[in-house]
């Protein structure tokens, strides 16, 4: 079944923020029947479909998918500060430092130290660095390449359930 108009604005409209009532006001329903349009409108199967499309559109636009993801998670990971200290613990200039620095770190403090009184020679010396969340990206790593490393149950899989056990053991206890 094709889309009204409204609800292909309704599916473009979904993007911007994921808010079905916005989505829905939007898309010209109106304030009142907006949160039971946007609601109604996600669980109907073309719809759901539209905004699938609309959404692959845009990752493909942007080059963001699972992979990427994966690849920026292996960087983030293999920061190392020596990437951006020289030999004598100075501070790299910026631009020499490796993209994944450059767009990953949340923040840093340099001391400048002037060594010369005509001001033309100065040392700047790393004091702090605000690394981004390292534990919480290695969890995200082992979820994405399901290690399991994470998992607090314990799956299990097969034919017969713990409660068909039981059953079975009661049965041969009362047979002897």
């Amino acid at each position: 079944m094709a889309l009204t108009d409204k609800q292909e604005m309704f599916c473009r409209e979904y993007l911007v923020d994921l808010n079905a009532t916005q989505a829905a006001i939007r898309a010209g329903y109106s304030e009142k029947t907006a949160p039971v349009i946007g609601s109604e409108n996600l669980t109907k199967p073309n719809v759901q479909d539209r905004i699938a499309e609309l959404k692959g559109e845009r990752n493909a636009k942007v080059e963001i998918d699972a992979a990427y993801v994966l690849r920026r998670l292996v960087e983030i990971d293999q920061m190392d500060v020596l990437d951006i200290l020289k030999d004598d613990g100075g501070l790299r200039p910026v631009t020499d430092w490796p993209k994944a620095w450059r767009t990953t770190l949340n923040g840093f403090d340099v001391s400048t130290t002037i060594t010369n009184f005509d001001e033309t020679t100065t040392e700047n010396t790393l004091k702090k660095i605000k690394w981004p969340d390292k534990v919480k990206n290695l969890e995200l790593l082992g979820k994405h390449i399901d290690v399991q490393a994470f998992k607090e149950k314990v799956e299990h899989s097969g034919e017969i359930s713990l409660i068909d056990r039981i059953q079975e053991a009661r049965k041969r206890a009362r047979g002897k």
